[in-house]
């Protein structure tokens, strides 16, 4: 049990946001699902309710207290300044400034302790980079918010977490050509080092025992296919090795999804985004958890992108959704499995 509710922040307005929380709601009873609010024009939320004829209580409320009492009875809504247009399907580079207030305002609340961790609803890249958004993704965004507001250098780091599998890029969103350029020796370090202790402190963990994949196919072959497991990753695990931690790597990325694989370690660390993520999704797409590691707070989301081809449709599922909260939720009382 946790004694604060979740934030959520609304995502992009034209995906399908809404329908998952919509669909959500409908299940807290059954579910057992922790308390939350959404961060959104409430306006907006009625009006893709009545698209779609789907009956959602909704109340207005105007601080965190409130949720709690709300959330038996109707979706908690804390009203933006920013409005929103229905137009499922449609992104607009003008709901950038509602999305943005969204994210900011649900990484305040968690700062100042009125919410006890933020989880996001999908957001589309496009129409914020063409309102001027500055920043690769969520995850960048949440780690420079972060050192913002503590004054302290954050390195967030991205963890998708399924049912059966962990999975951790140590670059992100960067071109596949960027990639060997941005591996160093210091990120692939921190990002070791943030994760293992994420692991034993929110996910209760003692010791995380580690897999960490090549970056070359069949982890370079000896230096046959590439240098950077002999010159840059084998140094940095044995250096980690040294101090206490459980790795094993560099080993070749082909071989370590499988089931017998997966049994030996808690998280695997691979060198970029779709080396992790196509493994996670291909495993438990429907399931699977975006989790921001090394942040002062919690932050979860659904593992999918706006899906604006199904927006509107109320086809939506919202099986990664309610696993983010109560995922959230466990991080936040010390106990996530």
């Amino acid at each position: 049990m946790i004694d604060r509710p979740l934030a959520v922040s609304c995502g992009d307005p034209a995906g399908i946001g809404p329908e998952l929380l919509f669909r959500a709601l409908g299940r807290r009873e059954a579910l057992g699902l922790p308390a939350f609010a959404v961060l959104c024009d409430p306006d907006f939320l009625q009006a893709r309710a009545d698209r779609m004829g789907v009956a959602v209580p909704m109340q207005r409320i105007d601080d965190w207290t409130k949720v709690e009492t709300t959330f038996a009875r109707a979706l908690p809504v804390l009203p933006l300044k920013a409005r929103f247009d229905d137009c499922p399907g449609e992104p607009l580079s003008a709901h950038a400034t509602g999305i943005v207030e969204s994210i900011d305002r649900g990484v305040a609340a968690n700062l100042s302790g009125e919410a006890a961790a933020l989880v996001t609803l999908p957001i589309a890249k496009a129409p914020l980079y063409e309102a001027g958004f500055a920043f690769p993704g969520h995850t960048e965004y949440l780690g420079a918010l972060a050192e913002r507001a503590t004054g302290a250098q954050v390195q967030p780091v991205m963890m998708l977490a399924g049912p059966s599998l962990r999975a951790v890029p140590v670059t992100i969103h960067i071109p596949l050509s960027a990639v060997p350029g941005a591996l160093t020796a210091e990120l692939l370090e921190q990002t070791i080092r943030i994760t293992e202790r994420d692991l034993r402190v929110r996910f209760g963990l003692s010791r995380p025992r580690i897999a960490v994949s090549g970056l070359n196919p069949h982890a370079g072959e000896s230096g046959m296919m590439g240098h950077e497991e002999i010159d840059l990753i084998a140094p940095v695990l044995h250096a980690l090795r040294q101090d206490g931690l459980d790795i094993a790597g560099p080993l070749p990325a082909d071989t370590m999804f499988h089931e017998r694989a997966r049994a030996g370690y808690d998280v695997a660390i691979c060198m970029y985004h779709d080396q992790a993520l196509i493994a996670a999704k291909a495993l438990a797409f429907d399931e699977t958890v975006n989790v921001t590691l090394g942040l002062p707070f919690i932050r979860t989301s659904p593992d999918h992108g706006t899906a604006f081809d199904i927006a509107g449709t109320g086809i939506a599922r919202e099986d990664s959704f309610v696993a983010a909260l109560i995922m959230a939720a466990e991080m936040a009382a010390g106990s996530a499995s």
